[in-house]
């Protein structure tokens, strides 16, 4: 079983407004990634509340997600990636841990990363483009604990530092692996590029 992490506890203090909830292609930003983690072939999904959590599983009640709050949201990434891992199912074998604010990744790049993983004996992988790694990032279930219990300082960097040898960089011609939002410049700067796409 393949489950994806949604980091979605997150103050968006950059933006001045929380971004999950911003307009995105007929819905929101947050409603947009899950919707595409929903139609690809991951088998569960879980998203991480933090800051805002009712208007957040109120945008997504519709949806067949798992909620988990992160009552350390002003924390770092790492607490939400921990609660996420708590939430997964005993039979998760494989973690997609997703950002909530790059809803430029769709099901298709999806797909591909976890065919890509299926497919490699490497136990990470690493979207990249243009030599530059980016998220999704997809880890096995032999990594769980040493998540929960290590890197408290430098978050998920701290796996891919430990166990440089299980990682698999698979380069990706689109750079939504890299694009994330966090002020209203970069919204509108996805946004427009999203709007022509379609």
């Amino acid at each position: 079983m393949i489950c994806a992490i949604v980091l979605a506890a997150g103050q968006s203090k950059r933006m001045g407004a929380q971004k999950l909830l911003l307009p995105w292609g007929g819905t929101t930003i947050i409603g947009h990634i899950v919707d595409q983690l929903l139609h690809s072939t991951l088998n569960r999904v879980v998203v991480v509340t933090g800051c805002d959590k009712t208007s957040v599983t109120t945008e997504l009640v519709d949806q067949s997600v798992t909620f988990s709050h992160n009552p350390q949201y002003r924390s770092d990434m790492l607490s939400s990636v921990r609660c996420g891992i708590r939430a997964l199912p005993p039979d998760c074998q494989t973690a997609l841990v997703a950002l909530g604010d790059q809803p430029m990744i769709d099901t298709p790049l999806i797909d591909h990363l976890i065919a890509a993983f299926a497919a490699t004996d490497k136990q990470i992988l690493i979207p990249l483009h243009q030599g530059q790694r980016g998220h999704p990032l997809l880890f096995s279930r032999c990594y769980f604990d040493e998540i929960l219990t290590r890197f408290d300082d430098v978050g998920l960097r701290g796996l891919l530092r430990a166990h440089p040898q299980d990682i698999l960089e698979l380069k990706v011609s689109t750079p939504s692996v890299l694009a994330d939002i966090d002020r209203p410049e970069d919204y509108q700067r996805e946004r427009d590029f999203f709007d022509c796409s379609q």
